[in-house]
């Protein structure tokens, strides 16, 4: 594994950090020897005519503007039982929900590599301000790190006739176009920018890849849960948004639902997206080929050659599934009968689960589901992209998370990598999923991995080829994989959609 270099020293008392973007100064502070701004916005709060309509640059501001504590999420509701203890997702409130987070060790100095963090939460929950994002690490050892939020739900991702579709996701370019503008001015290089997320912030990423709008924004991406997809233009792409407004009587448009209170939205929204989830299904918002800011599937442009000059790092964790399906009960709800059904539903060729089978002689039929499903959503489409890469430019280098955590025999689930990537294992976030005792130093060999990806493209092992290598981060020590459980992935036709976590 590449090593850390050392931490860039940094004043931790005295008059505190400032930085002069294109819309004004901004006054942060020190925190364990790092500067931290806090809730700058990017884009102009969406209300009122601009709640369904694309971002626009924020107003200037006279004087300096103090950034020292989180700006607004958007609207959102927390997780459900039983994920809300697992998940915290904080909320602060007020309009303008489209700002961003500055750590660096160094404002104004520096050319520094970045790393743009976009968050998950099946493009329903999360925000910038959840705790494990703390970008504290990353700046110690030297990389700028901005996180971001971006408007979720309806508001950013509802399909309407009047108005633009993946708003959310005009949002996330209006926030890397302000780091391309802005970012020098905190020492970073606008130049080295690593975009990176997690769930649906991957999807996210894998859809910033094949966007025209976005080329430029960024030099190397990171997808960690999450595979390159949006669904096709029609009906199923606006059956979430019409089901909300059917719930509310009024027309599913932008200009009926921009009269609907905010409160009320949000419990439309909620009573018509429960139940589900990015592996059981369930109405929920995805991506749209829209035929302007995604003119065709993402995945497809990514295998026929898109952003081939962009360095890639991309995995997910062995058993992404549980953190669905252990906290319910479905991993023993789920009989050999709705494991057949499911089966065919998903077109599983017999050879293929019964491969599953006999690589998992004591699993339930639940773990079985869930194995399969793991791999159909993001194993495979991840597997495809790195195999049609191999010529690329851009290099592409695959990982895998596998230390398992002991919390409610969650094993190596989804979201569990985030706090290792971060350092941040010590924050409760960290311990609610992952426990008291997980092993700092995997986190340390993660981080570094990161940290050296953004620096130089390198993290540590070798880039995709035939021999098809894969970093293991646990569980043990940290070890590079030949082909692991190919048998399981020959088995697959070719996938070509995804679902957002």
């Amino acid at each position: 594994m590449t090593a850390v270099p050392a931490a860039i020293s940094a004043p931790t008392s005295g008059a505190p950090p400032l930085a002069a973007t294109a819309h004004g100064v901004v006054r942060g502070t020190w925190e364990q020897g790092v500067a931290v701004f806090r809730g700058i916005p990017y884009a102009a709060p969406p209300v009122g005519a601009r709640r369904f309509g694309p971002p626009a640059p924020p107003e200037p501001w006279e004087g300096v503007r103090e950034s020292v504590a989180f700006g607004p999420t958007a609207p959102k509701r927390p997780y459900a039982p039983p994920l809300d203890r697992l998940l915290p997702d904080p909320e602060v409130a007020g309009d303008g929900c489209l700002n961003l987070n500055v750590w660096t060790p160094s404002p104004g100095r520096d050319r520094l590599p970045v790393i743009v963090w976009i968050h998950g939460g099946a493009l329903l929950h999360g925000s910038s301000a959840v705790a494990l994002y703390d970008g504290t690490a990353f700046a110690r050892d030297g990389v700028v790190l901005v996180s971001v939020n971006y408007r979720l739900g309806v508001e950013g991702f509802g399909v309407f006739p009047d108005a633009p579709a993946n708003r959310g996701l005009l949002d996330q370019i209006a926030a890397l176009t302000w780091v391309r503008d802005n970012i020098a001015a905190f020492g970073g290089d606008p130049g080295l920018v690593t975009v990176c997320g997690e769930s649906a912030g991957a999807v996210s990423i894998g859809a910033l890849l094949a966007a025209p709008r976005a080329a430029g924004l960024f030099r190397r991406a990171v997808l960690q849960s999450g595979a390159p997809g949006a669904l096709p233009p029609g009906r199923s792409a606006r059956r979430t948004t019409g089901l909300i407004a059917r719930r509310l009587r009024v027309a599913a448009t932008a200009r009926a639902l921009a009269g609907v209170d905010p409160v009320a939205l949000l419990d439309a929204q909620t009573g018509v997206t429960a139940g589900g989830s990015p592996l059981t299904g369930g109405h929920s918002f995805q991506l749209v080929v829209d035929g302007e800011l995604l003119p065709r599937d993402p995945l497809a442009a990514l295998l026929d050659g898109a952003s081939g000059e962009v360095d890639l790092l991309m995995g997910s964790t062995t058993e992404e599934y549980r953190l669905w399906f252990v906290p319910s009960g479905l991993t023993e709800r789920v009989s050999s009968l709705g494991l057949g059904l499911a089966l065919l539903k998903f077109r599983v060729p017999g050879a293929t689960a019964r491969t599953y089978r006999a690589n998992r002689p004591d699993a339930t039929a639940g773990e079985l589901l869930g194995a399969l499903a793991t791999d159909l959503l993001l194993r495979v489409p991840l597997n495809r992209l790195a195999d049609a890469r191999a010529k690329a430019v851009g290099s592409t280098r695959l990982y895998e998370f596998g230390w398992p955590s002991p919390v409610l025999g969650l094993g190596a689930c989804h979201a569990l990598e985030i706090a290792f990537v971060f350092d941040t294992l010590d924050r409760p976030d960290a311990v609610a999923l992952a426990g008291a005792d997980a092993p700092r130093e995997l986190a340390r060999s993660m981080h570094a991995a990161w940290v050296a990806f953004a620096r130089h493209g390198d993290p540590g092992w070798p880039a995709w080829d035939a021999s098809r290598p894969v970093m293991a981060f646990g569980p043990g020590e940290p070890r590079v994989v030949r082909a692991p459980r190919d048998d399981e992935l020959r088995g697959w036709a070719p996938y070509r959609g995804s679902r957002t976590g």
